[in-house]
This record gives structure tokens, C-alpha cells and sequence, in this order.
């Protein structure tokens, strides 16, 4: 039934089907081709993944990352880091990495970040003298630090599915993050001294500086008020999402008054667009997980590596590869749901954290976001920088060292992906 399930699959995605309804279809060719069971567990498997309150979660933290980043809040997160960044060399390049690093403690979304930043910000550098492949590529890149730094939204989709705790797994992203971000900014610094670019701007004004934070500070406090609550307890990551919510509203009505309804009605249909998207992709892969699950095929694959590759080293290198090859082809959220359920048991053989094999899913699983030939991100950016796929993937390779060198350190380290 899994053969069918999986040939099913790969079929319609070859036939361009979007991946919620080609897992769905998929499910029901499977159950049909079995002839043992019935139809309907398609549909019932479909409706007990919804019946979860952590989910809750994902549509109210789209909702806060709508609301700031399309706001005055957005705005001023955006003037502040670019006033802090752009007197380095290779600034306005690393303007977009601190930005991602400080919208990902309110957006949670690569996409969604890759396109708010880089309609704004790859036409500024473009002026400065970046060539558009370039910008592209550091946009693409950037916005995978948004998954890593909490609120994530495919954090909270591997640990509903994993069983582990969605605030632990929230504090172990904070340090891979930051040190991505210092990557990256390494590599903006590197390729703005290769071009011969340096800053044009005047010399940085302390004042002007702390006017900028402090318009700024709403936004910026968000994500050390979400990481404190739920280091001490204080509140659920559901409980904190509805709570991030009313303080971009607050925020956006009383602080910065930028707030109309037209503004709150389009921040309501996008995020309301953007959480069917996903809860699809979930009640789709949630049926085929379970046809996986019935036909005992976790625990059979965890078996059969565990007696051919009988160093834990070797297991975890085969499993990034594993996840490398699968999210170049397949978005991230359905990767996950359909890759966790199986890397879990086997991770439990070789004695691999599942908090750590969460942040390895996370981040190999980001890094297809902006691998050909179906990268998101990658194709967001190429388009708004006007560049050509070839000019953007030419241009990535640096970053893309810098996140598989971070990928190799998370795998090996354990100490990385530590709660505290």
C-alpha cells in the first residue's frame, strides 16, 4: 500500500498537482489499490489532524507577522537595522540578514519574510551597485533565518507531529540563528569588499540611533517577550500567539496609529489564506503519515539503516542527505510531516535528541527553500530583483556553504541545540 501511496504521489507531482491535493489523491489511490479499508479514513485522518489546540497556534502567528510586518512596525524595524548595517561594507546586503533575524521573532514564514524584505530592500541595493543575482541570492538565503528564530511556523509542525515541546524546541533555534545571521553577514561583508563597494553614508549619529530604537522597540522586544514567557511558563505558545496578536493591534492602533480596517481586513484574508494553505498541506500529509504508519514503514526503515549503517555518524550524515535530496523537489511543510514520523523512531536507535534532529529537519529542509529547481524563496527573490535563475544560483553558493557548514555543526554538536 506505501508503493502505491508513494508512486501515486510522485506521479501527480510530476504532473504539477499542488502537493496538499496530490497527497490526498495519493492516500485514496493507496486505500483503493489495499481494498481492505475503507475510503473514509482518508477523510477521517484528514479531520483528527485539525483536532489539535498547539495548531491553534500557526494561524494567530501568521496573523502578528501580517499585521507588524505590513505596518509602521515593520517600517521602523527596517529603518533601524538599515541605519545600524549599511555604514559596513557590504551593509545594504547585510541589512537584509539583521532583518530577517528581528522579523523572524514576529513572522515565523521564510516566504512571507522573502517577500516583504525584498520588495523593499533589493531595489535599494540595487541603486547602491549589488548586481541583481546577487541580491537575490542573499534575499533567498536571509529569509530561511526566519524559521529558525522563534516564533517558526515548521517548528511548530515538527513538533506536533514529533510530540516535543513546541517552547523547548522554540529556545534551542535562538543560537543556530544568530549564528547563521554572523555567517551570512560574513559573507555580505566578503562579497561587498570582492566588488569594491563601501558605504556612502555619513557618520553614525548616537541620537538618531536611539530615536530610531525607540520607534522600533515595540517590535524589537516581541520575540524576548515570547522566549521569556515560555522559558518561565507564564503561557502556551497558543496562549502567546492570540497575545501577539493583540499587541500588534495595540501597537499598531494606539502606538504608531497606522491601524484602519481596510488595513485589518487584508491582514485577516492573507493570513487567513496563508493558514488554509498550510492546514491542507497538514490534513493531507496526516493521511498519507498514517497509511506510512499502518505498514509499519518508520520502524522497518529505522531497522534496515540501523543494521546497514551501524555508526550513529553515518546514520545522521544519511539523513540530512536524505532531506537534502527530498527538499530541493518538495515545499517544506509537507516535508516535514511526511519525513518526521519516519526520522523520529530512527533517531531514537542512535540516541539523537529529537530537539536537535528537529532544528537538522528545520534548517536542511529551509535550505531547499532556495534550492533549484522548486526553491520559493529562490524564485520570490529572482523575480523581484529581475535577475535570471542562473545569475541568482551562481551568486548562492557562498551562502549556501555558510548553511551547510552550520547544518554539519547542529548534526555533531548537540550543545548547539540546547534548551536553557
Amino acid at each position: 500500500m506505501s508503493l502505491a501511496l508513494i508512486l501515486a504521489f510522485t506521479v501527480l507531482m510530476v504532473a504539477v498537482i499542488p502537493v496538499a491535493h496530490a497527497l490526498v489523491i495519493a492516500s485514496g489511490v493507496a486505500l483503493l489499490w489495499d481494498g481492505g479499508l475503507p475510503l473514509m479514513l482518508v477523510a477521517q485522518q484528514m479531520f483528527q489532524q485539525t483536532q489539535s489546540f498547539p495548531m491553534l497556534a500557526l494561524p494567530f502567528f501568521i496573523l502578528a507577522g501580517t499585521l507588524i510586518m505590513e505596518g509602521k512596525l515593520g517600517e521602523e524595524l527596517l529603518r533601524f537595522s538599515g541605519e545600524i548595517m549599511q555604514r559596513l561594507r557590504g551593509g545594504a546586503l547585510s541589512t537584509t540578514v539583521v532583518g530577517s533575524v528581528v522579523f523572524g521573532g514576529v513572522s515565523g514564514s521564510a516566504v512571507a519574510n522573502a517577500s516583504a524584505l525584498g520588495s523593499v530592500l533589493i531595489p535599494w541595493q540595487k541603486r547602491q551597485g549589488y548586481p541583481a543575482g546577487l541580491c537575490a541570492a542573499n534575499n533567498a538565503t536571509a529569509a530561511v533565518i526566519d524559521i529558525l528564530i522563534p516564533p517558526s511556523i515548521p517548528m511548530i509542525l515538527y513538533a506536533v507531529v514529533s510530540n516535543v515541546s513546541i517552547g523547548d524546541l522554540f529556545m534551542a533555534g535562538v543560537l543556530p540563528g544568530i549564528l547563521m545571521a554572523l555567517g551570512f553577514v560574513a559573507v555580505c561583508w566578503w562579497q561587498g569588499r570582492k566588488l569594491g563597494l563601501t558605504s556612502e553614508a555619513p557618520p553614525l549619529e548616537w541620537r538618531k540611533v536611539g530615536k530610531l530604537a525607540f520607534y522600533a522597540l515595540p517590535a524589537l522586544i516581541l520575540p524576548v517577550l515570547i522566549l521569556v514567557a515560555l522559558r518561565f511558563g507564564f503561557a502556551t505558545p497558543t496562549e502567546i500567539a492570540v497575545m501577539a496578536v493583540l499587541y500588534a493591534l495595540v501597537a499598531s492602533i494606539f502606538l504608531y496609529r497606522d491601524m484602519s480596517w481596510t488595513r485589518f481586513r487584508k491582514a485577516m484574508i492573507d493570513a487567513g489564506i496563508a493558514t488554509g494553505i498550510v492546514m491542507m498541506v497538514i490534513m493531507g500529509s496526516a493521511a498519507a503519515s498514517w497509511i506510512l504508519t499502518y505498514d509499519q514503514v518508520p520502524q522497518r526503515f529505522a531497522e534496515w539503516v540501523s543494521a546497514t549503517l551501524r555508526e550513529p555518524w553515518m546514520v545522521i550524515l544519511a539523513m540530512n542527505v536524505i532531506m537534502l535530496l527530498i527538499g530541493g523537489p518538495l515545499d517544506l511543510a509537507p516535508a516535514i510531516l511526511l519525513l518526521a514520523p519516519i526520522f523520529v523512531p530512527l533517531a531514537a536507535t542512535i540516541g539523537l535528541d529529537p530537539l536537535q534532529l528537529g532544528l537538522m529537519m528545520v534548517l536542511n529542509l529551509g535550505i531547499g527553500l532556495y534550492t533549484p529547481p522548486v526553491g520559493t524563496t529562490l524564485f520570490i527573490s529572482s523575480t523581484i530583483a529581475g535577475s535570471t535563475m542562473s545569475e541568482t544560483t551562481k551568486a548562492l553558493w557562498p551562502f549556501f556553504f555558510v548553511a551547510l557548514a552550520l547544518l554539519a555543526a547542529i548534526s555533531y554538536v548537540p550543545a548547539l541545540t540546547l534548551r536553557f
